[in-house]
């Protein structure tokens, strides 16, 4: 699977740990930034990660700031994206089974390396159920 990563400065660790382990996992990686702990702005980041997801270029994306909601907010403002900000594997699961979510975020100050690896893997072995799902997903796109 291609997956694209983006974080702020305040996540820059845990962004170099979850890149590692998904290369290790077999993944290809896009780090899209940023490459140093100076200070740079959560909402570049969404975007910049929101738009290669949106655009097909990427299969899957992970966001990352200190909290998680910012960079959160920045990327669920393309409509293409479905961010799920999460802090256990349940919630990883289920927004990907239920909510086709393609961007998994989570909080460096608030998550520790093993659970986010876990809440990372949940979020890439589960598929979308559709069904039932499937028309509510399309009205987050599409809300009229």
């Amino acid at each position: 699977m291609k997956i694209a990563i983006a974080s702020d400065h305040a996540a820059l660790a845990l962004k170099s740990e979850l890149r590692e382990w998904l290369i290790e996992q077999g993944h290809e990686v896009a780090d899209l930034g940023p490459e140093s702990a100076e200070s740079v702005d959560y909402p570049d980041f969404g975007y910049l990660l929101a738009s290669v997801v949106a655009e097909g270029t990427v299969d899957r994306g992970v966001a990352l700031c200190g909290s998680g909601l910012g960079i959160s907010m920045a990327a669920n403002r393309n409509p293409a994206v479905r961010c799920a900000l999460v802090s256990e594997p349940l919630s990883a699961s289920l927004a990907r089974e239920h909510n086709d979510a393609n961007i998994i975020a989570m909080g460096a100050r608030l998550t520790g390396s093993d659970m986010a690896k876990a809440c990372l893997a949940a979020f890439l072995d589960t598929e979308f159920a559709g069904g039932r799902h499937q028309r509510r997903v399309d009205k987050l796109s599409n809300p009229s």
